[in-house]
């Protein structure tokens, strides 16, 4: 198995569900969110239960499309990402995760990527007066506790795919290195990718960028119109962000996406007129940010990204029992 991008479609559902390789994926995958789960635990975290709707969700998407959804009448949105309802629930306790379903009917072009589906699992974390680099801490070490947990309970499935295991001896031994945005768009416009200094990494950078490491890293601070509204913006930098991504190594690409939050009820309503956002749409959560919002940091982990990853799949539908990708209709 590779991280190379193109693979086949999925089968039908019971090849799908009968495959070894299948059935392999799913208890790695199983053994990732047991170790998920103990890490949290040990370090102080309440696990909570995600909604599945409400009347927005974050739009900070890529392109992706929201799904509506008629609530008695109202105008509901499914989960894209549950990061306002991390926030809110950090007025219950200090630090917070959930293992989160997410549905984003990515553009047409993704459904060859490899690492694109419509529904897919987060595993969501959230963290009260913190920092960013604190976060960037918490995501490596949870990375590596999860690998190093998986790498023990799962040793017959990671065989049966053919993973070595000598893949993750740089990710456990190693700090994971972490470059500015400007500085991987300089790396992948050396490396002939005409990769926009304005944008956000995109796909194809984020596989080659990802192609020349044997170990994870972060890249940290987008600029300021690349993402959404809750990234919060530096205090002493303006225009760039206090968020990062957590890219793979050999070529598999982004595994998680987070940052410092923007908080503040004043600047919440200027950076979502500045994203082209109707704050009318946003007044539940508004409101909870006018009566005081802690500051804080998290991010999103992808499921089924990490699956892959440690599994070595070809492709992120390997990863999931019924898969869904962009356009082909599926169980």
């Amino acid at each position: 198995m590779t991280g190379t991008p193109e693979a086949a479609l999925p089968p039908g559902t019971r090849e799908h569900l009968t495959s070894p390789v299948t059935q392999a994926a799913l208890r790695i995958q199983n053994s990732i969110t047991a170790g998920t789960r103990e890490y949290l635990g040990m370090n102080g975290f309440v696990e909570l239960q995600p909604p599945l709707i409400g009347p927005v969700t974050d739009p900070g998407c890529r392109g992706a499309k929201q799904v509506d959804v008629d609530y008695y009448g109202h105008k509901y949105k499914m989960m894209t990402s549950v990061i306002l309802y991390k926030q809110a629930s950090l007025l219950a306790f200090d630090k917070i995760f959930y293992v989160a379903p997410n549905v984003r009917l990515e553009p047409l072009e993704t459904s060859t990527t490899g690492r694109h589906l419509v529904e897919f699992t987060q595993i969501d974390v959230e963290v009260a007066r913190t920092s960013r680099e604190d976060v960037l801490d918490l995501a490596q070490g949870l990375l590596r506790h999860v690998v190093t947990y998986t790498l023990r309970e799962s040793k017959v499935d990671l065989a049966t795919l053919g993973r070595d295991q000598a893949a993750f001896t740089a990710l456990l031994d190693e700090d994971f290195e972490r470059m500015t945005h400007r500085e991987a768009v300089s790396r992948l416009q050396g490396l002939l990718h005409g990769q926009s200094a304005d944008a956000e990494i995109d796909w194809q950078g984020e596989r080659i960028i990802s192609g020349q490491t044997n170990r994870p890293f972060f890249i940290v601070d987008y600029p300021k119109g690349s993402r959404g509204f809750t990234d919060g913006e530096s205090s002493t930098e303006p225009g760039v962000l206090r968020n990062f991504d957590l890219i793979a190594a050999e070529g598999f690409g982004e595994l998680c996406s987070g940052g410092e939050r923007t908080h503040e009820y004043r600047r919440l309503i200027e950076r979502m007129r500045e994203t082209g956002e109707n704050p009318a749409k946003y007044a539940w959560y508004l409101d909870l940010a006018r009566e005081g919002l802690p500051p804080s940091a998290g991010f999103g982990m992808g499921l089924e990204r990490v699956t892959r990853y440690i599994a070595g799949l070809d492709a992120i539908w390997q990863a999931n029992a019924y898969p869904k990708l962009p356009g082909i209709a599926a169980p």
